[in-house]
C-alpha cells in the first residue's frame, strides 16, 4: 500500500463517490483512480465501497474504519512536512487564512501587520468565504487558521476558541430620528426598511430570533455578505442597517450615526478554528496571540492536544 493509494480513496469519499470527479481533483485518469482502490482493497482484504457495475454506490462499514485510518496517516504526513518547514526556515514561509469579510476588512489587519513586523519573510494568504467554507478550508488544509463567528463550532474536526465578543449597532443618516435616540427597541424597527447581513453571515440568525420571540417580521429591503455595501445603501437612503459593531469604527462622527442594539440581539463571539491533530508552526502561535490576548500560546497547544474543548470568556 501507498500514500497515492490512500489519497485517491480519501478524495473519491470527498467527491460523493464520484471518480472522475476526484481523478479531475488529483490530476490524474479516473481508470487510474479506479486501480488504485481496488489494489489497495485487494492488499487489505476488505471492500472498501460497494458497487454497481462500476460505479461506487456507498462506503462499507470496514471502509468508515479504513477512511479513519487514511484521515490520520494523511494528517500525519501533512504534519511532517510541516515540520519540515518550521525547522529549515524558522522564520519564513506562507500563513494561510480562512475568514469573512467582516473579520478580514475590520478585525484582521492589524494582526497581519504585527506579524508582518515580527516575522518579514512570513507571506500571508487570505482566502474571505461564508463561515462553511472558512471552516472546509481548514478541515482540507487550505488555510491553517480560520475565524468567523458561525458554523466553525459545529465541526468536531476542528479546534475552537473563541476570540472575542461583539455585538450589532444599527446604523443611520446622521439627519434620521433614531440617530437622535439614545435606547433603540425592537419597536422603533418594526416599520423600518432593513439593510443587513445575509442569513448565513455575522449573527444574523440572532437577529432573526429576537424580531421572532416578538412575533414582529421585519421589513428586511437588503442583504449582503459585506458591511460596506450595507452602509453604502443606508447612505443612498434605501434603509436603516444592522451591522457588526466593529464595521462602524472608521465611519463614527461622519455622515452615518451608530447606536448599540446588544440588548436586542444579545452578545456573539467570533472564533479561530485550527484543524484538530494539526502540527503549527511558531508564527501561527504568534498571530492567534496577536488577536486576542484570550488566545495565549498555552492555551492553544493544550486545547490542540485534546486538554482544552473551550475558553469561556
Amino acid at each position: 500500500m501507498n500514500l497515492h493509494q490512500f489519497r485517491f480513496v480519501q478524495e473519491a469519499a470527498r467527491r460523493n463517490l464520484n471518480l472522475t470527479e476526484a481523478a479531475k481533483a488529483l490530476h490524474t485518469s479516473q481508470p487510474g483512480v479506479s486501480k488504485a482502490i481496488i489494489e489497495l482493497e485487494e492488499e487489505l482484504g476488505v471492500d472498501i465501497f460497494a458497487r454497481h457495475g462500476k460505479r461506487l454506490k456507498r462506503i462499507t462499514e470496514p471502509g468508515q474504519h479504513v477512511l479513519k485510518s487514511i484521515e490520520l496517516i494523511m494528517r500525519e504526513v501533512g504534519n511532517l512536512k510541516r515540520i519540515g518547514e518550521q525547522f529549515s526556515a524558522q522564520d519564513s514561509g506562507t500563513l494561510s487564512i480562512a475568514t469573512t469579510h467582516t473579520q478580514a476588512r475590520y478585525v484582521l489587519p492589524n494582526a497581519v501587520a504585527k506579524l508582518r513586523s515580527t516575522y518579514p519573510k512570513v507571506n500571508i494568504s487570505l482566502h474571505q468565504a461564508t463561515p462553511h467554507e472558512v471552516a472546509r478550508m481548514v478541515l482540507d488544509e487550505v488555510a491553517e487558521i480560520g475565524m468567523a463567528t458561525e458554523s466553525l463550532a459545529d465541526y468536531p474536526e476542528l479546534v475552537t476558541l473563541p476570540c472575542y465578543e461583539w455585538q450589532h449597532v444599527l446604523v443611520v443618516p446622521s439627519s434620521h430620528p433614531l440617530a437622535r435616540k439614545d435606547r433603540i427597541s425592537l419597536d422603533d424597527l418594526a416599520n423600518e426598511p432593513l439593510i443587513t447581513y445575509h442569513p448565513s453571515f455575522t449573527g444574523r440568525g440572532k437577529v432573526d430570533a429576537a424580531f421572532a420571540t416578538r412575533k414582529i417580521s421585519p421589513r428586511i429591503v437588503l442583504e449582503a455578505i459585506d458591511s460596506d455595501v450595507i452602509k453604502t445603501y443606508v447612505r443612498l437612503g434605501l434603509g436603516i442597517g444592522i451591522v457588526a459593531e466593529m464595521a462602524m469604527r472608521d465611519d463614527a462622527g461622519q455622515d452615518l450615526v451608530s447606536r448599540p442594539v446588544g440588548h436586542l440581539f444579545g452578545q456573539s463571539v467570533a472564533r479561530v478554528a485550527f484543524k484538530r491533530g494539526a502540527y503549527l508552526r511558531n508564527f501561527v502561535y504568534n498571530f492567534a496571540e496577536t488577536l486576542s490576548d484570550r488566545l495565549s500560546r498555552d492555551l492553544v497547544l493544550r486545547a490542540m492536544s485534546g486538554h482544552v474543548n473551550d475558553y469561556e470568556l
